[in-house]
């Protein structure tokens, strides 16, 4: 991971996502009724509840997390497939998304949406218990385009050491850098507020 702060890093990184944002436009990822409206600066209707979100709010999570060429990403709450296919291009040639979607319409829809990136991209439909992909951790990189209650241990384990996580938690962007190989090794800072579908995660309980 380069170290923050440097205005030539942060100046490499909003080029990057700027490329992504042009090679992978947002239309093909909305329902037809929708496409009309894909160059909107604004959340719009996939169906299920779910929303594809705002371009503006996409760019600064994907400028946060920083996903570099070789990345192994996991995309929780994909949607139709528009922030996969945007982390995709980031990593690209050789970094690999696992993709995540609660609703299975919506992974169906995202699995035909990204099927020509071949076996870089692995779309799973979740479940409610069940929350990232554990499995296949760790991860370098995490992006969460859901709001939790609360940052969600589960992910945090599966970040590799000097990972990063990216989710919205309780409406305040929240930053989640691994420093150690302990999962309670972490840095938390939270960049600004925003407005996102809830996290569909339904934790298992302590039985009593």
């Amino acid at each position: 991971m380069s170290s923050p702060g440097s205005a030539n890093d942060a100046r490499d990184v909003h080029d990057r996502v700027h490329a992504a944002f042009a090679a992978v436009p947002r239309g093909p990822f909305l329902p037809r009724r929708e496409r009309r409206r894909a160059r909107e600066d604004r959340p719009l209707d996939i169906g299920y509840g779910q929303t594809n979100s705002q371009p503006r709010t996409v760019r600064s999570m994907l400028e946060l997390l920083d996903a570099r060429p070789g990345d192994q990403v996991l995309d929780v709450g994909c949607g139709s497939g528009w922030t996969t296919a945007l982390l995709a291009e980031l990593v690209a040639p050789e970094g690999n998304i696992v993709a995540v979607e609660i609703v299975p319409e919506l992974a169906e829809t995202a699995r035909r949406n990204l099927e020509h990136l071949g076996d870089r991209v692995c779309v799973r439909t979740a479940h409610p218990n069940e929350l990232g992909a554990a499995d296949l951790a760790p991860f370098t990189r995490i992006l969460v385009s859901a709001e939790a209650r609360a940052l969600p241990q589960p992910l945090v384990e599966q970040l590799e050491p000097a990972g990063r996580l990216v989710i919205p938690v309780r409406g305040v962007m929240t930053v989640v850098d691994r420093v150690g190989v302990d999962p309670a090794d972490v840095l938390v800072r939270t960049v600004g507020h925003y407005a996102f579908v809830p996290l569909l995660w339904d934790p298992p309980r302590d039985p009593a």
